[in-house]
């Protein structure tokens, strides 16, 4: 029957990084051989390199490297000169990197809900959630699809607010304007940041992130901080952090960049043939995919369980060797670390039911057809019986 497991099929993986390193070794490992040789480990050539391909890919006047996405968020906020007391609005369904760093700098968190269709931050929310000690909108391009940046930046030119993309999860991802107009996510705010973790679409062997800007003071301000607020050595002229992209990465990312467009086509050309096998099904709600859509990169690709099955259709999936995951089982406005007397439960009534029916299938590039048809097969089958 369709649902069985065909043996001769490759092993699934949420991300197949061996068999995405095994087509790119041959570029790979002689950019890593080279910093070897030249031990230039820390602020290389390489890493010079990626940051201007970097941005001429992103279209964007400043690259600044840094050591992880965590990071980048933090780094864009103490550049921007956030004070402590300071609110920020953000999105309450994301990973905690985004909320973790807001009230590391000592400001304040205002979480608020998201968008039921896009899962990205909630622009009526936003509205209600501005107060006279409002200094910032984090908006999260969440699972690659970008947020509505537009009204995003009507709201923050209104309000003078700064506009921090977190950008870890679309890089190459793109905003759609009313005119016509398209940039790409990370570029359209004051600064963004992105990750380069593995599993990111563009992602290292370790770790790493950048911060974007267009406005050459605040990037000079930021390549201050990345590099313990030096611009000359050991004179210190802000307060900066330890956080520097190493040459190995950057060697990596280099022979990478020049496949993201393709790996981002991959992703998409897997997350269409998934919504096609679950079109109109009344229990799986599928991400919304057009034919030329270039707005979302699907870094997961995420559906809605409506029927209160979800948990037992992850176990089933899981026993027939498929994997899956739940981003996110838990809300940030009630995760231990953030908890807020101002949080009520009637503000969330969209991210509440997210955690209670979303599930992510494989995503990544090396997804064949034959993998595609076993998952939604399985799935269905899953219903049906």
């Amino acid at each position: 029957m369709a649902f069985q497991k065909i043996e001769r099929m490759r092993p699934l993986h949420m991300v197949d990084l061996k068999s995405q390193y095994e087509k790119i070794k041959d570029i790979v490992l002689p950019a890593i051989h080279e910093v070897l040789e030249t031990n230039t480990y820390i602020n290389g050539p390489k890493v010079h390199q990626f940051q201007r391909e970097l941005e001429a890919y992103m279209g964007v006047k400043h690259v600044i490297p840094c050591a992880n996405g965590t990071d980048a968020l933090q780094i864009a906020m103490m550049g921007l000169g956030l004070q402590p007391g300071d609110e920020v609005i953000t999105a309450d369904f994301t990973f905690a990197a985004t909320v973790e760093v807001i009230a590391l700098l000592q400001l304040t968190p205002v979480l608020v809900d998201v968008d039921l269709v896009s899962m990205n931050i909630s622009i009526e929310a936003i509205k209600k959630a501005i107060t006279p000690k409002t200094k910032a909108i984090v908006p999260v391009h969440l699972f690659g699809r970008a947020a509505n940046m537009e009204a995003i930046m009507a709201i923050a030119n209104e309000h003078q607010l700064f506009v921090i993309e977190d950008n870890a999860q679309a890089i190459g991802a793109y905003c759609r304007f009313s005119d016509g107009s398209k940039r790409q996510a990370g570029t359209i705010g004051h600064v963004g940041a992105t990750s380069f973790f593995p599993s990111k679409n563009l992602g290292c062997y370790g770790d790493g992130g950048a911060i974007f800007t267009n406005d050459d003071a605040l990037a000079h301000t930021l390549r201050g901080i990345v590099n313990h607020g030096m611009y000359e050595r050991y004179h210190h002229d802000v307060v900066g952090v330890n956080s520097r992209l190493d040459s190995v990465q950057a060697a990596v990312l280099s022979a990478k960049l020049p496949h993201l467009n393709e790996y981002n086509a991959a992703r998409q050309n897997a997350a269409r043939a998934y919504s096609v096998a679950f079109d109109n099904h009344p229990h799986v709600v599928a991400p919304t995919i057009c034919s030329v859509c270039d707005c979302h990169v699907f870094h997961q690709y995420t559906l809605r369980i409506t029927n209160g099955q979800r948990d037992a259709l992850m176990a089933h999936l899981q026993s027939k060797g498929i994997p899956c995951a739940i981003y996110y089982p838990i809300p940030l406005h009630r995760q231990k670390a953030y908890l807020d007397a101002r949080y009520l439960e009637s503000d969330f009534p969209v991210t509440n039911l997210l955690s209670e029916q979303v599930l992510s299938l494989p995503m990544h590039t090396e997804l064949d057809p034959e993998q595609i048809d076993f998952i939604t097969q399985t799935i269905l089958h899953f219903f049906n019986s």
